[in-house]
C-alpha cells in the first residue's frame, strides 16, 4: 500500500475532520461534561455507515462505533478521547484524537473492501480525571477488538512511549479547631498534620528509585491563620515506571508517612483513592509497524510562518533557541524503552489488548504540557499537519494489518509471550 492511496481516501474528509477538531477545541469540554464533543464524533461515524451505541459501560459521554465487512476477519480498535483541561482548554490536544482516528477508520474502510474484518471505534472520556478507559474496561469494553490504535499530540514524532503506573489519593486530616491566639493549647491542627505529611515525602524521594515520581497539594487549608484548623484535605499522586514497585513500595511507605503524620499531631485521617493506573505494556511488534508506517508517510513538514509562531510562544514560555522549534524529524524505535513522565489510562487497555499510541510533532519541542503554550499552538495549522500525519499513520497500519495477516499474528504472539 503506497502513501498516495491512503492520501487519496483521506482527502475527501479532511475539510470535515479538521473543522470537527476545531469544534471540539472551542467547545473545550472537561471529563465527563463533553455531551457535544462525543455527539460531533458519533453522529460522524453514523453518518458515514457506523453502528453507534452512546452511553456504554454507564459512562453518558462514552461511545462505541462499529463497522463490519465479511464475517470471521480480525478486529481493529480505534481509541478517541475528547476532554478538555478546566480552565485552560484542550492543553493536552485530545481535540485531535477523534477526528484522527476516525479519518483512519475511514481511510481503512475505503480501501480495504476485499477482506473480511471489523473496525471499532471507541469514545473515551474524562482521560485527564476519573479514567475513563478503566471503566469501561472494568465493564467488558475492548474484549472484542485484536488490536487498539491511537494518536496522541505531542512536541515530538515517536512511538512506544511508556506510561507511568499512578495512584492519586484524597487525605481528609481530622483535627480539633480552637482559636489560635487565646487557646491554641486545645487545638490538634489537621494543616500539620498535612504538612508533616509533606515533609516526610520529601524525605522518602531519596529512598526510592529515581525514576518514581511524587506530588501533592492542599485542596482545603481548613481556614484563616487566626485558628487552629481542625480539618485540611489534601491530595497526593504517586508514579512509577512499574506498577508492582509502585504497589509494593511506594504505596504502603506512603500509608505509614500518612500514619506517623497523624501520630505526631494527635489528629485522625481518611485516606480515598481517587485513581490508578497501570504502566503500560509495550508491543515492540506494533511498535515497529507503527515506526515503518511513520516513515513511509513522512513526518510533517511545516512552514516558516508556522515554525515563527512556535518560536514566538517558546519565547514567552522563556524556552531558549531551538527547544521551542516544531520538529519534523522521527525517533527512531530502537528496542529500548522510551518513557514518557505522565501516565494515562490507556496503559490498563495495553493489559488486555496490544496497543499503540502515535505521539506527532503538533508544537514547539519541550513545549510544557498541560499549558497554555500548548493550548495556543492546538488549534493552529501545524497542529492540523500532525493530525492528519498520524490519521496517515494509523490507517496504513490498518491496511497493512488487513491484509498481512501475519504481522497481526506477530503482535498477538508477542503480546501472549510478554509478562
Amino acid at each position: 500500500m503506497k502513501k498516495e492511496h491512503i492520501t487519496y481516501a483521506l482527502e475527501a474528509y479532511l475539510p470535515e475532520l479538521t473543522a470537527m477538531a476545531d469544534q471540539i477545541y472551542d467547545l473545550a469540554e472537561p471529563g465527563m461534561e463533553e455531551f457535544q464533543s462525543s455527539k460531533l464524533l458519533a453522529d460522524y461515524l453514523q453518518n458515514h455507515g457506523f453502528t453507534v451505541e452512546m452511553g456504554i459501560a454507564g459512562l453518558p459521554t462514552a461511545f462505541r462505533a462499529v463497522y463490519e465487512q465479511g464475517e470471521g476477519g480480525p478486529s481493529f480498535g480505534f481509541l478517541a478521547e475528547y476532554d478538555a483541561l478546566k480552565d485552560i482548554g484542550h492543553a493536552c490536544g485530545h481535540h485531535m484524537q477523534g477526528p484522527s482516528v476516525i479519518g483512519a477508520a475511514l481511510a481503512l474502510k475505503d480501501i480495504c473492501k476485499e477482506q473480511s474484518y471489523k473496525i471499532v471505534v471507541y469514545g473515551t472520556p474524562a482521560e485527564e480525571t476519573i479514567g475513563g478507559k478503566i471503566i469501561m474496561q472494568e465493564k467488558g469494553c475492548f474484549q472484542d477488538i485484536d488490536i487498539a490504535l491511537m494518536m496522541h499530540a505531542a512536541p515530538t514524532t515517536c512511538v512506544d512511549l511508556r506510561c507511568m503506573a499512578l495512584e492519586c489519593f484524597y487525605v481528609n486530616f481530622h483535627g480539633v479547631e480552637s482559636h489560635a491566639a487565646m487557646s491554641p493549647d486545645k487545638g490538634k491542627s489537621a494543616f500539620d498534620a498535612a504538612l508533616l505529611s509533606f515533609q516526610g515525602i520529601e524525605f522518602l524521594r531519596e529512598h526510592v528509585k529515581e525514576d518514581s515520581r511524587m506530588h501533592y497539594t492542599v485542596l482545603d487549608a481548613g481556614g484563616p491563620s487566626n485558628i487552629v484548623p481542625g480539618r485540611t484535605r489534601a491530595e497526593y499522586t504517586l508514579r512509577s515506571y512499574s506498577t508492582d514497585y509502585l504497589e509494593n513500595v511506594i504505596v504502603p511507605r506512603f500509608y505509614d508517612i500518612i500514619k506517623g503524620a497523624c501520630l505526631m499531631t494527635d489528629t485522625t485521617v481518611e485516606v480515598k483513592i481517587l485513581g490508578e493506573n497501570h504502566d503500560s505494556k509495550l508491543n515492540f511488534t506494533l511498535a515497529a509497524l507503527a515506526h515503518d508506517c511513520m516513515e513511509a508517510i513522512g513526518a510533517p513538514r511545516f512552514t516558516e510562518e508556522e515554525k515563527a509562531y512556535a518560536r514566538q510562544v517558546a519565547q514567552a514560555v522563556g524556552l531558549p533557541g531551538v527547544e521551542g522549534e516544531l520538529d519534523e524529524s522521527i525517533l527512531p524505535v530502537d528496542g529500548t524503552i522510551k518513557k514518557d513522565n505522565g501516565s494515562s489510562d490507556v496503559a490498563d487497555v495495553s493489559q488486555i489488548v496490544p496497543v499503540v499510541n502515535i505521539n506527532t510533532a503538533c508544537y514547539g519541542r519541550k513545549t510544557p504540557n498541560h499549558s497554555w503554550a500548548v493550548t495556543v499552538q492546538a488549534d493552529k495549522p501545524a497542529a492540523h499537519r500532525g493530525m492528519l500525519f498520524a490519521a496517515k499513520t494509523l490507517a496504513l497500519m490498518g491496511t497493512r494489518l488487513a491484509t498481512e495477516p501475519t504481522l497481526l499474528a506477530a503482535v498477538r504472539a508477542e503480546f501472549e509471550q510478554a509478562e
